[in-house]
């Protein structure tokens, strides 16, 4: 890595609050673009999904667990698979403590995937997790978000991602959907996202984005081609130090 411009400490403090006042900016713009997420309009989920969690069968009104507010995290675990994907376990790595304050706000997470709840728990239980997480293997529900997608679209080559057309890529995908439940039962999709859109859930991203090398991905195949299950890190750096 190319060494920057290394100057005075007032010359440092001048560039510096220009930089601020970016960063001002920034954050005035997410607060308006998060306004605008909020007056989004909403559909109402007439269809009745259901869940087999570690006690059984669960409706969506379940995973609610007494809130108004849910959040659902698309996993990407294949019912075939034998493990789940290290990116959304790379997301789900954040989840834990954040969810003991987000319950505060009126607002439950969990995970759903497609894999049966066996391989769910078991792959919960090596990476040390503790949010909820939900097989939706006998439910519409992963195809009707779109992260899940049938052979026929595999032979077709193409599906439905992100909000448009794309090429198939796998069998899974990520992404997050909010909910609502008002006093009467009733249930809203009120906010969905995909792929990038996912970035601002990840918090070692954004600790990343402010060191001098950043995310240090540009000359990688593709984003997170680094990032590995977390209990497979400590092996790497073992067998690098010639342990």
């Amino acid at each position: 890595m190319q060494i920057n411009n290394v100057v005075s400490r007032e010359e440092w403090l001048a560039a510096r609050k220009e930089h601020l006042a970016k960063e001002k900016e920034f954050t005035r713009l997410r607060d308006e673009l998060n306004r605008d997420r909020r007056s989004l309009p909403w559909v109402k989920v007439t269809k009745d999904y259901r869940f087999t969690g570690p006690g059984g069968e669960e409706s969506l009104a379940d995973l609610f667990e007494g809130r108004s507010q849910l959040i659902v995290y698309h996993f990407m675990f294949d019912p075939e698979w034998e493990e789940g994907c290290k990116s959304c376990s790379f997301v789900s790595d954040h989840f834990d403590h954040a969810v003991d304050h987000i319950n505060q706000r009126d607002v439950t997470l969990v995970a759903v995937s497609r894999a049966p709840q066996a391989k769910l728990q078991a792959f919960k239980q090596r990476l040390g997790w503790n949010f909820e997480w939900l097989s939706s293997q006998d439910s519409d529900f992963n195809f009707d978000f779109h992260v899940s997608f049938s052979p026929a679209e595999k032979e077709k080559g193409e599906i439905y991602y992100n909000f448009g057309k794309g090429r198939y890529f796998s069998s899974e995908a990520p992404g997050i959907s909010v909910f609502f439940k008002d006093d009467n039962g009733d249930i809203y999709h009120t906010y969905s996202s995909y792929a990038r859109g996912l970035d601002m859930f990840i918090g070692a991203y954004h600790l990343l984005d402010i060191v001098p090398k950043g995310r240090d991905e540009d000359d990688l195949p593709y984003t997170m081609a680094w990032v590995k299950l977390r209990d497979l890190y400590e092996e790497d750096a073992a067998a690098t130090n010639g342990a």
